[in-house]
């Protein structure tokens, strides 16, 4: 069967071989194998920690985990009772249907909406529906937040919020490069002092690299990336994600991640697409949707073809 659902786990198989495994907690992608045109056989393409949990008692340390309704600490007056990168990531969601399943490729749908837990945080009325479909060579991911607020009151009831998708693409860390961020603005998180970390940068290579410590967040980036390394890649092309993150630990803070597995940094690299600097709106009765398609690049690229 193209979909599964067993233990807290759904399994999406694609009839030429590639498949999708996610958990309901956290709506986590944790697998995504698929191949090349010229390599059918599939591949993980994803990165999980050894040392990760995956039963649900903390989030995931790898794979796909949905950021909402904040990103890394909270900053917004709605959001400072929740902890950093928000609550979507470590509830359970719920499995709501399957959206389509045909040769052309299998797409399902969660929901979460607020439990009392979340209300106890977080008291913002909202319905979030995330859809993830797989393709034989890609996985697109769509989250869709609703503002159900019934409010009539002016000012509106606004939902005011962050989203991101904290993709660890499977990869050798020290030989990715990104494309195409030359002459964008980004802010550095790993500067020592708050000052330096919210002053601009303006990024100077051509491919950008994670063989330091990277902790990169890229405004209005431009929506479409490529991720590349000797032999393999991905390409990412976005909807309503202003943003990216272009993220590695390497071993000076790899190492003080207690769900790291020994040199996993060099085994990953994270591009996440988000909407993080400042905030997106959304009035009562209205829905945003940010989504993400990441495929497989078939053929190697090199630096002077991009």
């Amino acid at each position: 069967m193209p979909v599964k659902q067993v233990s807290g786990r759904v399994t999406l198989t694609h009839a030429k071989g590639s498949s999708v495994e996610l958990l309901l907690y956290g709506a986590t992608v944790i697998s995504w194998k698929a191949g090349t045109i010229t390599e059918p056989q599939p591949i993980e393409r994803l990165f999980v920690s050894s040392k990760s949990a995956i039963d649900g008692s903390k989030p995931v340390r790898g794979g796909i985990p949905v950021i909402f309704p904040c990103f890394g600490p909270p900053s917004h007056p709605e959001h400072m009772k929740l902890a950093q990168h928000g609550f979507a990531r470590n509830e359970v969601w719920k499995f709501d249907s399957i959206i389509m399943d045909n040769d052309e490729g299998v797409s399902v749908r969660l929901t979460l909406e607020p439990t009392a837990g979340i209300t106890a945080k977080y008291d913002k009325p909202f319905h979030l529906a995330y859809i993830v479909t797989l393709a034989e060579h890609q996985i697109s991911t769509d989250l869709h937040v609703t503002n159900t607020s019934t409010s009539t009151a002016y000012p509106p009831d606004n939902l005011e919020f962050q989203a991101l998708f904290h993709n660890y693409i499977k990869a050798p860390a020290n030989d990715v490069l990104v494309f195409p961020l030359q002459s964008k603005s980004y802010f550095d998180k790993t500067e020592a002092s708050e000052e330096a970390r919210n002053k601009p940068k303006v990024e100077t290579r051509a491919g950008v690299d994670v063989r330091q410590f990277t902790d990169s967040v890229y405004e209005d980036a431009g929506g479409k990336y490529e991720v590349t390394w000797p032999g393999g890649g991905v390409e990412i092309t976005v909807r309503e994600l202003k943003d990216v993150v272009v993220w590695n630990p390497q071993q000076v803070a790899g190492v003080k991640m207690g769900d790291m597995e020994d040199g996993g940094w060099e085994r990953y690299v994270c591009v996440e697409p988000g909407h993080v600097r400042g905030f997106a709106k959304i009035e009562p009765g209205k829905t945003w949707i940010g989504q993400q398609v990441i495929s497989v690049i078939h053929h190697e690229r090199r630096i002077n073809q991009l």
